[in-house]
Parts: C-alpha cells; sequence; structure tokens
C-alpha cells in the first residue's frame, strides 16, 4: 500500500493539471463563482502535495517537474484569462510568459549542453510564484465579487514585476556559473 501512496503527491499534480481546463472554462463563461472555487481546489492540492512530498519523503525528479507543470499551466492560463477579461495588462502577462519562456529555454539548453538539469526553485523564484497565485486569486476575486482596492492590485503587479526581473536574472545567472564551472549542482 505504501508504495502507492508514495506516487499520491504526482496524482494531486495531474489532477491539478486537468483541473486548469474547467478553471479556463468557467472564467471564460464569466463563472466567476465556481472559477474562484476551483482556483482554492486547485491552490490547497499544491499545498497538499508539497506537503506530502516533504513530510513522507515521497519526492521525485517526476513530481518536482508535475509540479511546477502544473503551478505554470494553472498560472499562465489565468493570466491570459485575466488579461482576455481586461483585469491584467498585456504587458504583465508578456513579462510572466518571457520569464517561464526564457526559464525553460534555459534549462533545455543546461540539460543538453552541460548536465541533467535539477528542478530547485530559488527563493525569489518561490516568492514569485507565491505573488502570481496572490495576484491570479486576487484578479478571479475582483472578476467575481469586485471590491479588490485598485491599489491593492497595482502593489500585486509591483511586486510580481520585480520578482519575474529578479528570479529570471538569478536564473540566468545561476545556470552560466554553473556551465562556466562545468556542471555543479546545487546553490550557494
Amino acid at each position: 500500500m505504501n508504495a502507492y501512496l508514495r506516487h499520491l503527491p504526482n496524482a494531486i499534480s495531474v489532477a491539478r493539471i486537468i483541473l486548469v481546463g474547467p478553471i479556463v472554462l468557467a472564467l471564460l463563461e464569466r463563472k466567476f463563482e465556481t472559477a474562484i472555487w476551483l482556483f482554492l481546489v486547485a491552490g490547497a492540492s499544491d499545498g497538499l502535495d508539497g506537503f506530502l512530498a516533504k513530510r513522507f519523503g515521497w519526492s521525485s525528479r517526476l513530481g518536482g517537474i508535475l509540479d511546477a507543470l502544473a503551478d505554470k499551466l494553472l498560472l499562465i492560463s489565468t493570466f491570459i484569462c485575466l488579461w482576455w477579461l481586461e483585469v491584467f495588462p498585456w504587458w504583465l502577462v508578456a513579462s510572466v510568459l518571457a520569464r517561464d519562456l526564457i526559464i525553460v529555454v534555459g534549462a533545455t539548453v543546461y540539460n543538453f549542453r552541460v548536465e541533467t538539469v535539477q528542478p530547485e526553485p530559488s527563493v525569489v523564484s518561490k516568492l514569485n510564484t507565491f505573488l502570481q497565485i496572490a495576484l491570479a486569486a486576487v484578479g478571479v476575486v475582483q472578476l467575481g465579487f469586485g471590491g479588490i482596492p485598485g491599489v491593492v492590485i497595482q502593489l500585486l503587479i509591483a511586486a510580481v514585476m520585480v520578482t519575474i526581473v529578479l528570479s529570471g536574472a538569478g536564473y540566468v545567472r545561476e545556470w552560466s556559473r554553473r556551465a562556466r564551472e562545468g556542471g555543479t549542482h546545487g546553490h550557494e
């Protein structure tokens, strides 16, 4: 039984990937209350799979990739929907996409030219993901219920932009340093 349970975090991440479709559909059909609930379920599942992986030692390379993929699919899809629904400016969505593209291209090049990439997000990258989730949640709540002061959204947008630049530059710097040293794992 325990052998099967160790795959539970991966199954939760896959469920979160599948949940992206219904969230996007709910947003585009302007069923904002449904979108909010689904977004909350996705957020709770993100916390649960991370907790299980760490608490019981059920983490794996695949799990790290699935978790990151689920986060990215959910956030990018939500940001695009919120741009489409005129909550977020186009340049914010373009910045989020550009950062992720830089990371994916950099990881791919590093993986094939230096060594296998080990998913290990930096503290700033984790903060960026948290702020993106908070901003997406605030945007969905604003659509569903309104009442969020514009200054709150603007401050979150500013914080996301700062951490996009810092985390993107951090990855480029770290992978460049590792490539010069011939590929060493771990952060300083």
